[in-house]
């Protein structure tokens, strides 16, 4: 019992650090550039980086996740006492209110998560950051803003392309298969829709932008060691961004939607 409770206790002291130095750090990133050409070069590139080449598996994932969400719920509603609509809606609900934003989210939480983490990292551990740091560079500033603005502004438009591309999978499906009428799957997206839940998406996904830019960046930027512990750094950030993403759900469905 005492060696559990000296663990329990080592791992609070442990996350309190953690958290004590994550804030730190941030009151470092949020600061006006020091060159304000140099950051919107920055600034362009991860647009490109995180953006541009993360359309591909978001149009991937979500025309597939379309198109099974909508067997998956035709095949367990065929109940004729439920309106003919009931799959359409129940789709359309899912892709704008979890799907493009939560499940896509820890998706890429995955690839530019890592991606960031792994960077920095590579970087701590070269001296490159201390490089920075001799020439009177704000390090954190330099490196973590313009991931952490440009994945904020991308992910609004990765999420719309999800939505729709989501809801065309479910027409593909219907279109070229028995399970259901096109007619049906259309009234069924048209019906009581309610334009709230894209604002609602938007707003959490901004939010889980920055939780994943800014974690992973802070794993990084925090790195020690050699390659090995690089890798441990951009394990810890996808894992622990997706906890904190999976929380924050829960905090803002129940802030918004209640």
């Amino acid at each position: 019992m005492q060696a559990q409770l000296e663990y329990l206790a080592k791992m609070i002291k442990t996350l309190l650090i953690h958290i004590g130095e994550y804030f730190l750090l941030m009151g470092r990133v949020f600061r006006l550039p020091d060159r304000n050409r140099m950051f919107i070069r920055q600034l362009s590139r991860e647009l490109g980086k995180q953006g541009l080449e993360s359309i591909l598996i978001t149009l991937i994932v979500s025309v597939f996740m379309g198109a099974i969400m909508t067997m998956q719920t035709k095949l367990n509603t065929s109940n004729p006492l439920l309106p003919t609509y009931t799959t359409g809606l129940v789709t359309r609900d899912c892709i704008l209110l979890e799907f493009s934003s939560t499940i896509l989210c820890l998706l890429l939480a995955g690839k530019v998560g890592s991606n960031i983490a792994s960077e920095i990292g590579s970087m701590r551990i070269t001296e490159q950051i201390d490089a920075l740091e001799i020439m009177g560079v704000n390090s954190a500033n330099y490196l973590i803003l313009p991931k952490v603005v440009a994945f904020m502004i991308m992910m609004p438009l990765l999420v719309t392309l999800s939505m729709a591309t989501g809801l065309a999978g479910g027409y593909l499906i219907s279109a070229s298969t028995d399970i259901m009428t096109v007619d049906e799957y259309l009234l069924g997206i048209q019906y009581a829709f309610v334009p709230f839940y894209v604002w609602y998406s938007f707003i959490k996904t901004v939010i889980f932008a920055f939780i994943i830019t800014s974690m992973s960046g802070y794993y990084g930027y925090y790195a020690r060691g050699g390659a090995l512990e690089v890798g441990k750094a951009s394990t810890h950030a996808v894992v622990n961004s997706s906890i904190v993403i999976l929380l924050m759900d829960v905090v803002l469905t129940n802030l918004m939607l209640n």
